[in-house]
């Protein structure tokens, strides 16, 4: 009784932060003073302007989605699978731009490129917003490639090493087996680069993110906002759908094979040295110049920076950890569900997840107004409730998936046998399940504080005055703050995103390596 309970809980709050809001904020567009109209798209397919729109989103996620793919495959077999030198520094030093808000790297390039015209003139427009979004994109193939890597049986590839060399190997064996991450690489990418709004705000390159966030906050047409978001919500049902069909049952549940941690790494011979100079330069100029640029551009700034955004930090910082351990409850719940029924129920439940992560942020903050905006809600609406109900919505199918896959790697006769013995299902989930799941759910704390941490799209929308995060408030002085303060003040949101990240990922290292020598 108490498990059907507090899952059934679990998936009521999920639909009411996330499912309705966007019904609320679809049946507002069409019934006007109670009456169907569908003014306000009529436009929609007869606009130049909503065809050029479309056109640059779609444009701009399918190179961007192409590219970070076709670099990040390769990048993550060398990372994950060869004696190149120095791998994991490489690997962090990738993962850097991903971790920070996106629009801080354009930021970064822009005051770098903003003193040669040819290039500045490149930069804003769609080869701006595609190379910068590569940069921060291009971990997402190279992780998931080699955590899928990690999957594969080694007895397999030494099998196929008595007929071909590694090359051979890889076209032949591994890419096949790891095809299902790949894809899935590919859907994230297109999925978060369709929905970005810092990066081709500040670029200036019209995309839907952009126009339905404008027509919002700036002239406060919601109907017109609506009808914005409208192409880009029938995009995530078909990525939805080919997600549902494709890919979920071949990677919701990753196991790591037996014997992967042991399996020997590829020798690169005589490739080893010019291989590790190129990708070493390719980590230095996608992730290391744009903090060195920054860090050149701020000294002098930082008192100011911390007096003018010093309250916008300490917010950031209570709304994010708070924020990260409500998604890891949530999550954990969503997760078992999802693990323990996979059936249509559970589909269910996983598919609305993707479909509000797979929503732009500027969607679901349109909607949030939309369903909370009202006399009766306003100590919801005008409270920072509003910010992490927000978060909350579009982010728990990160930790959900997470627990998703850390549950596959625990045998079901642990709790089975808990229970034999007489111990409830909340016991069985407190003392055994989440226990053996605690490193998965301490990743999935840490993922979820970087994500919200970042997100601008759903707090540009709906945080209450003076309630503003360190993201919004650089955001907002981008347009009278001098060059200096905002250097510094991305160089502080680096630091703050960075310092937790590295913290916990060595507690987790350590906590694993004692794992391996005891």
């Amino acid at each position: 009784m108490a498990k059907r309970l507090i899952l059934a809980l679990a998936v009521g709050f999920l639909v009411v932060i996330g499912a309705l809001p966007v019904l609320s904020m679809l049946l507002q567009s069409v019934y006007v003073d109670g009456h169907f109209s569908l003014d306000a798209f009529h436009g929609l397919l007869g606009s130049s302007h909503q065809w050029l729109l479309l056109r640059n989103s779609l444009a701009l996620s399918s190179l961007v989605t192409l590219f970070t793919v076709a670099a990040g495959v390769p990048l993550g077999i060398l990372l994950g699978k060869t004696d190149l030198p120095c791998r994991r520094l490489l690997t962090l030093l990738f993962v850097i731009p991903l971790l920070i808000p996106a629009y801080i790297v354009a930021v970064s390039w822009s005051g770098l490129l903003g003193h040669w015209p040819t290039a500045n003139r490149w930069l804003f427009g769609l080869p701006g917003c595609v190379f910068v979004l590569f940069s921060v994109f291009l971990p997402i193939p190279m992780l998931l490639t080699m955590v899928f890597l990690r999957t594969i049986n080694p007895e397999l590839e030494q099998a196929g090493r008595l007929v071909s060399d590694w090359r051979g190997v890889v076209r032949g064996i591994t890419l096949p087996l790891i095809l299902p991450g790949i894809w899935l690489a590919a859907l994230l990418v297109f999925v978060l680069s369709l929905g970005e709004f810092g990066v081709p705000n500040f670029l200036r390159f019209a995309v839907y993110p952009v126009e339905s966030f404008t027509q919002f906050s700036a002239f406060y047409n919601y109907r017109a906002a609506t009808a914005a978001a409208l192409p880009l919500a029938a995009v995530t049902l078909i990525l939805l759908w080919l997600e549902a069909v494709w890919l979920r049952d071949r990677t919701w549940r990753i196991r790591p094979a037996a014997g992967a941690d042991r399996a020997p790494l590829v020798e690169l011979g005589i490739h080893r040295r010019w291989l590790f100079v190129l990708v070493s330069g390719a980590a230095l100029v996608l992730a290391v110049a744009p903090i060195v640029l920054l860090l050149i551009q701020s000294p002098g700034a930082y008192s100011e920076a911390f007096s003018r955004a010093g309250a916008s930090l300490l917010r950031s910082l209570a709304y994010s950890t708070t924020a990260a351990s409500l998604l890891v409850v949530l999550g954990f719940l969503v997760g078992y569900l999802v693990h323990t029924q996979p059936n249509r129920y559970g589909r269910a439940v996983d598919s609305l997840t993707f479909f509000l992560f797979a929503l732009p942020g500027t969607v679901i903050g349109i909607g949030l107004v939309s369903l909370w905006n009202t006399p009766w809600t306003n100590l919801v609406y005008a409270t920072p409730l509003i910010i992490l109900i927000g978060y909350l919505a579009k982010y728990t199918v990160l930790t959900s998936r997470m627990t998703v896959s850390q549950l596959a790697q625990i045998s079901p006769s642990m709790e089975q046998a808990a229970e034999i013995a007489g111990a409830g299902w909340l016991r069985r989930l407190l003392f055994i399940v989440a226990p053996l799941a605690w490193r998965g759910l301490l990743a999935a704390w840490l993922v979820a504080y970087i994500f919200t941490l970042r997100d601008t799209g759903i707090t540009m929308l709906v945080y209450p005055p003076g309630r503003e995060t360190l993201p919004v408030r650089i955001f907002t002085l981008m347009a009278n703050g001098s060059p200096q303060l905002i250097a510094a003040l991305c160089v502080i949101m680096i630091a703050v995103t960075l310092l937790p990240a590295g913290l916990l990922w060595s507690l987790l290292r350590r906590k694993k390596q004692g794992a391996w020598h005891g």
